[in-house]
């Protein structure tokens, strides 16, 4: 165990932020962004750490609601009263099966605190590279060119589009058409099955940068078989929940290329492990997002400063998602977006956003 400081609290805060405009993917619609945020606090500083879980459990099982409670009731038990490094959060909370997202929140916030009390940034202690990485865009089922248009008029080095069966070749047809050059890909959000192969291969005339996550999470065989009837490049997300499974995905041939979600696999040090893992097997990556808060998108910007993130991630600026963010909102910069170098995340959240937008809080001694 490492000499670390005591962790007193830990504040599982419950908020809803409200989208600038709906987003629509092949999982529903979401309206607004519920959050479960959490604020670790040691006997030398504070950490604040953002769960990934969406409002219902249809991107994984997990869900904010279900998060915050599971982080109250039998997470932060577990650290509170302990000094445990960064490092030791996983093994922690090992005990308790599952919940990644909930678990990658206490790690975020035992690392911003931990890196926080040695004035340390978080992109320096991942072994970030670069000051500021490309921005990409999500764009969702129900995108029009206009919407197209405004991406690429506003400088995102790249446009990913959502696709679901009957929505699909046309779309993506009318996108190409206007913009032969633009770096373009689309994400199934595993919507489609091997009977879609021809469907599938059908997009390689487009030039796509990838189709990310084509079949269900649980069908590396499929994507491997669809791997070998399509030219564009296969990259899983949902697949990909730790380092070994990446690896193992990619010695299947299932995929090219990698989304990396740190509340997926369980955390910014486990995202760092499945990048090494990539970047070894020359299998570039990107960072996909989760309609995040200025919290997480800090600490995202941290992780996609890798030398492996060759490829632009869903890391918009503030305004993409939310007319006021938690934090000062963060803003894109000739199509990139800066790397914090402040102590830790590099952000803190803003008292009046948390009281505006706040719903619940519950307090572990």
């Amino acid at each position: 165990m490492h000499s670390v400081a005591r962790i007193e609290a830990v504040e599982v805060r419950r908020l809803t932020l409200p989208l600038v405009a709906p987003f629509h993917t092949s999982r529903g619609i979401e309206h607004e962004r519920p959050l479960a945020v959490v604020r670790v606090v040691t006997s030398a500083e504070e950490g604040w750490g953002e769960c990934a879980a969406l409002g219902e459990p249809t991107y994984t099982s997990e869900y904010a609601d279900g998060a915050a409670h599971v982080l109250a009731d039998r997470l932060a038990p577990r650290l509170t009263g302990t000094a445990v490094a960064a490092a030791d959060v996983t093994r922690a909370l090992a005990p308790v099966r599952g919940h990644p997202m909930a678990k990658a929140a206490l790690e975020m916030a035992v690392l911003d605190a931990e890196l926080r009390a040695t004035g340390r940034s978080l992109a320096e202690r991942l072994g970030a590279t670069v000051d500021r990485v490309p921005s990409g865009i999500a764009l969702g089922l129900d995108a029009s060119l206009d919407d197209v248009a405004a991406a690429v008029d506003a400088g995102y080095r790249r446009v990913k589009l959502k696709i679901a069966p009957g929505h699909d070749l046309d779309v993506v047809a009318a996108v190409r058409a206007r913009w032969p050059e633009l770096p373009l890909q689309v994400d199934a959000n595993g919507a489609y099955t091997l009977d879609d192969v021809e469907l599938l291969a059908a997009l390689d005339r487009f030039g796509l940068l990838l189709i990310e996550q084509p079949l269900a999470e649980d069908d590396l065989d499929g994507h491997a078989q669809l791997a070998r009837h399509v030219r564009t490049p296969i990259c899983l997300d949902e697949s990909i929940t730790s380092a070994a499974a990446a690896a193992d995905a990619i010695a299947r041939g299932a995929c090219s290329v990698v989304n990396i979600k740190p509340g997926r696999v369980g955390g910014y040090l486990e995202a760092v492990r499945v990048h090494d893992v990539c970047r070894a097997a020359g299998v570039p990556v990107w960072c996909g997002g989760m309609l995040e808060s200025g919290l997480a998108r800090a600490a995202n910007l941290a992780l996609a400063a890798l030398p492996g993130f060759t490829i632009p991630g869903d890391l918009s600026p503030s305004a993409r998602w939310y007319a006021e963010d938690l934090t000062e909102p963060i803003t894109l910069e000739h199509g990139c977006l800066r790397v914090p170098t402040g102590p830790g995340i590099g952000v803190r959240p803003r008292a009046d956003a948390l009281a505006r937008f706040g719903t619940s809080l519950v307090t572990v001694r």
